[in-house]
């Protein structure tokens, strides 16, 4: 009896889930064909992309349109509006009445008129004072020049909801349009999904927007709603446990090459809230050829000891690139596939000249959680004169983030490594200036910031707030940290290049996301290292499967002239993780281009874990 009522729960909940999706597809489609005629067309400059967000009850500033519609980007389809909204929720009024609450100080209700037009024409997306005006006339309640924005949040809010019933309504009642889908499915969800997209938590941050990956970089997924399927193929590994399954042991280890010389430098994956991991990107210069040794691996912060480390289990790898002038693109060297327990590596010779170092991390392990977090970490304490500090808890943080920042670990913080700190926390960079002006407040050593300088300097940002720990929580929070002050969305990681002939040279160029050439690289490894099988009824479509020690990772290669759409069904894999957070999922694949459709993992490493997967065109 508890089993069919456990079976009966389960049921219920995924019809609940495939409800919620089917729900979340029409609203998506009722906006979209508000705008375009079809949803095969695409979406071909920022303006319609503006008013297509608008329809499905969005309101975009500039910057969040920049960040989908980039100087590359030429147009975006159906799939890309669906993942868009996933990513950009729709203001809740708690969020919109804490927006306001910051600027009525006086917690009175109201904002004045004129204090608003200065806001409103001066900040951010700058109205003009037509605009501003016309909001006002709209939203006056109170018409004694203040702004009752309680009432201005629900009249936002209703007529956000009223334009996603409009769409709706013309949805149903147009038969034509009920029947244009996206590309070949049709309305009815499979039954296969198991595991919902983790939804991204809500955090307040101040950190700089990041690009959406373009052209073949791009994974839409979303719960297929073909029940047939032209052609498909199915490929099964059985993994043993990790204690076993490691056997690709690393060659050289660090202490068999005392005599090359080496190079080093830390760096750091970050988990954003729409689930994109950013890290930092490095350039390695090698004046001669040489037989090199490259590694990377978690970076065990020593202030860390007895606190749980989140991410030692994050797997990372590092593709190496070379970088040419002849060529557009970077050309793929090779990528860190020997394993010794946590750390990869590779070993070849290389050529004299200038290389990329990309991070990966397959997103299995670096992934939104739902925690239960029982209180929130203080901050900040008085003492007896009522002066501020920070607490012991908080300064250990602070030590922590310290460690992940200082890239080349003297101890010191030189102002290129505390600009990567800056652009990742607010979003701008610290100049010479500003930075002559720490130099004179903060303890610092041959003109680099020392550990105490950055504790000193992280209290004054508290004093200037007068203890109000806000702008502190959006640092930690934009580092990978949650309230109770653990690190869990983010993964500090070290790179050692050891080179026989010469001196290895290696910088961090940037932060931000893989992008193209990342996902490019991987492709290309997975097509050079993988096995490929063709799926079966199409001779134009292939399914090229990477194994290792530790992940799989599958590739589609659409050799035809039509854009595909591959269903992507793991039911019957056991004691895996991928890194799309769905079981049953679909990929649009470009023609003539190849495209990642998933990176799976052990769920439980000290277990036998089972792959099987079928890839069916729709």
């Amino acid at each position: 009896g508890n089993q069919k009522a456990t079976h009966s729960e389960n049921s219920q909940g995924k019809k609940s889930q495939h409800a919620e999706e089917a729900i979340f597809y029409m609203n998506c489609r009722a906006a979209y064909l508000t705008v375009l005629k079809s949803s095969l067309e695409n979406i071909k400059s920022k303006e319609q992309l503006s008013l297509v967000l608008q329809q499905a009850g969005r309101n975009p500033s500039q910057k969040t349109i920049n960040k989908y519609w980039t100087s590359q980007t030429t147009s975006l389809n159906f799939d890309d509006f669906c993942a868009i909204l996933k990513k950009e929720k729709p203001a809740t009024k708690n969020e919109l009445l804490e927006a306001f609450g910051k600027l009525d100080t006086d917690k009175a209700g109201y904002i004045l008129h004129d204090e608003l037009c200065k806001i409103l024409t001066t900040r951010g997306d700058k109205m003009t004072w037509e605009e501003v005006t016309s909001i006002i006339k709209q939203a006056d309640f109170n018409c004694s020049g203040k702004l009752d924005y309680n009432k201005f949040c629900e009249l936002y809010l209703s007529t956000s909801e009223q334009c996603c019933k409009a769409a709706r309504a013309r949805l149903e009642t147009d038969p034509r349009l009920r029947q244009q889908h996206f590309g070949n499915h049709t309305g009815n969800f499979s039954e296969g999904i198991t595991q919902p997209v983790p939804k991204p938590s809500p955090r307040v941050s101040k950190k700089s927007d990041h690009k959406l990956p373009k052209g073949d970089s791009r994974a839409p997924s979303r719960p297929s709603s073909a029940q047939s399927s032209k052609a498909s193929t199915s490929t099964t590994v059985t993994m043993g446990a990790s204690s076993s399954s490691r056997n690709t042991k690393l060659i050289i280890e660090p202490d068999t090459m005392k005599e090359w010389q080496c190079a080093q430098s830390k760096g750091c994956f970050y988990l954003e809230e729409d689930g994109e991991i950013i890290s930092h990107k490095y350039r390695l210069h090698l004046p001669q050829r040489s037989a090199v040794c490259i590694t990377i691996k978690p970076f065990k912060i020593p202030q860390a000891e007895g606190k749980s480390c989140h991410w030692l289990s994050v797997d990372t790898a590092l593709f190496i690139l070379k970088e040419s002038e002849t060529q557009e693109n970077l050309q793929l060297v090779s990528f860190t596939e020997l394993q010794n327990e946590e750390m990869f590596g590779w070993r070849g010779e290389l050529g004299a000249g200038l290389y990329w170092l990309l991070p990966f991390t397959t997103g299995c392990r670096l992934r939104k959680v739902k925690t239960q977090i029982t209180g929130e970490a203080k901050l900040l304490w008085r003492d007896e004169d009522g002066e501020l500090a920070l607490t012991q808890e908080f300064q250990a943080a602070l030590l922590d983030i310290f460690e992940t920042i200082d890239l080349d670990g003297n101890g010191l913080l030189s102002l290129e490594e505390y600009n990567f700190f800056e652009l990742r926390t607010s979003g701008e960079k610290c100049d010479q200036e500003a930075w002559a002006v720490c130099k004179e407040n903060f303890e610092m050593k041959k003109n680099e910031l020392t550990r105490q300088g950055f504790l000193d300097l992280n209290l004054m940002e508290a004093n200037d707030r007068d203890g109000d720990p806000w702008d502190l929580w959006v640092t930690l929070l934009s580092l990978g940290y949650n309230r109770a002050l653990e690190m869990t969305e983010a993964c500090p990681f070290a790179i050692s290049i050891f080179a026989e002939r010469c001196k290895p040279r290696i910088k961090a160029i940037s932060l931000e996301a893989g992008g193209s050439q990342l996902s490019r690289a991987v492709c290309r490894s997975v097509l050079n290292k993988g096995e490929a099988k063709v799926l079966h009824g199409s001779e134009n479509i292939f399914i090229h499967t990477y194994t290792s020690g530790s992940r799989i990772t599958s590739v589609i290669e659409n050799k035809s002239e039509n854009k595909v759409i591959i269903h992507v069904n793991n039911e019957h894999s056991k004691n895996c993780l991928n890194n799309r957070g769905l079981t049953v999922f679909a990929v649009e694949v470009a023609p003539k281009s190849t495209m990642v459709s998933q990176h799976v993992m052990a769920l439980n490493e000290q277990e036998e874990w089972i792959y099987s997967c079928v890839h069916s065109l729709v």
